[in-house]
This record gives structure tokens, C-alpha cells and sequence, in this order.
């Protein structure tokens, strides 16, 4: 078997943790790719954060333009699974139907897609504030803040439910692990 025989073995997909901000999606996502690629697997993290700097550099936060960074995001996902890339897309992507769009995309490609909630409750996500947006919005400096005076549409049944505040972060990435082998994927 060739190199090229044993890359078209591969399966990659996407792995789309969903979430407020400072929910831990981020975190989790970078732990599990430390041990995808310790076993071999080709894994790339598209963090919302530097996608926002460089791929959708001029997008604001209304509701079309968050819409258009999700749709970016999930393209770029997609065509990584499709060649054999596991896609960590930890972003928050507040509404339901960008994200169905996402899933659409990848099940019309037939790429595997599954859909994680960090489920982090709004008063724990306000204490990590990593970014100190839950301040700023607090102090009147921001407005539009996803969870508090924006939407965030949970989602309904994601393949796996994430209880940030209730384990490890290594634990957490177990979980995510656990699935994507009991689904083939890792």
C-alpha cells in the first residue's frame, strides 16, 4: 500500500464545539487535538478567535455577518474533513440555522459532521470572562454580547452535551474522544 492508499484510509470530519463565550470550547478543542495528534491523526484547530482576524477581517457582529463567518468557517471545515483532516471548530455561532447550514454543507458532501455543546451557564462563563468581554458589557463598553443582551440558540440535540463547569478539561476531551471513536472517526 502506497502513502496515497493509506491517506484515502483516513476519514476525516468536523467537530463543531458550539458555546458561549468563555465556555471552555477553545480550550477543549486544543486538548483534543494534543491527543489526536499524538496518536497519529491529522488534526486542525480553526479557532474562532483567528478566523475572525484573518479570514472574515471586516465582519461585524449583527446577525448577517455572524451568519457569514459561520458559513466561512464551516467551508473551510468541510473541505478539510473531506481530506482526511479531523476539524476542531470551537465558535460560538449563536443561532440554530447557521449552524443546520453547516451540517447541510457537510451531509450534501457526505463529510462527517457532529455538533458538540459546551454547556457552560452564563454566570460561569461571566467568572473565566477570559477575554473580559462579560466585564466590558457589564461596565456599558460593549453591546451585542452573545448570551447576555445578544441570542444564544442552543442546540437542541447535539451529539454530545459538554458540562464544562463539571469536570476537567481533560475530561471533557474524553468525552469527545470517547464518541469519535464509538462513531469510527478517531
Amino acid at each position: 500500500m502506497t502513502s496515497n492508499d493509506q491517506e484515502k484510509d483516513v476519514t476525516g470530519a468536523t467537530i463543531w464545539l458550539t458555546g458561549l463565550p468563555s465556555a471552555g470550547k477553545t480550550t477543549i478543542a486544543y486538548e483534543l487535538a494534543g491527543r489526536l495528534k499524538a496518536e497519529g491523526r491529522r488534526v486542525q484547530v480553526l479557532d474562532g478567535d483567528e478566523i475572525r482576524e484573518f479570514l472574515s477581517a471586516g465582519l461585524g457582529f449583527s446577525r448577517e455577518d455572524r451568519h457569514t463567518n459561520v458559513q466561512r468557517i464551516g467551508y473551510v471545515a468541510e473541505l478539510l474533513a473531506r481530506n482526511g483532516v479531523l476539524a476542531l471548530a470551537p465558535v460560538i455561532a449563536p443561532y440554530a440555522d447557521s449552524r443546520e447550514a453547516v451540517r447541510g454543507r457537510h451531509q450534501s458532501e457526505g463529510t462527517a459532521y457532529l455538533e458538540v455543546h459546551v454547556a457552560t451557564p452564563v454566570d460561569v462563563c461571566s467568572v473565566r470572562d477570559v477575554k473580559g468581554l462579560y466585564a466590558k458589557q457589564a461596565a456599558g463598553e460593549v453591546s451585542g454580547l452573545t448570551g447576555v443582551d445578544d441570542p444564544y440558540e442552543a442546540p437542541e440535540s447535539p451529539d454530545l452535551r459538554i458540562e464544562s463547569h463539571q469536570q476537567t478539561v481533560q475530561e471533557s476531551a474524553a468525552a469527545l474522544h470517547a464518541l469519535l471513536t464509538e462513531r469510527g472517526l478517531a
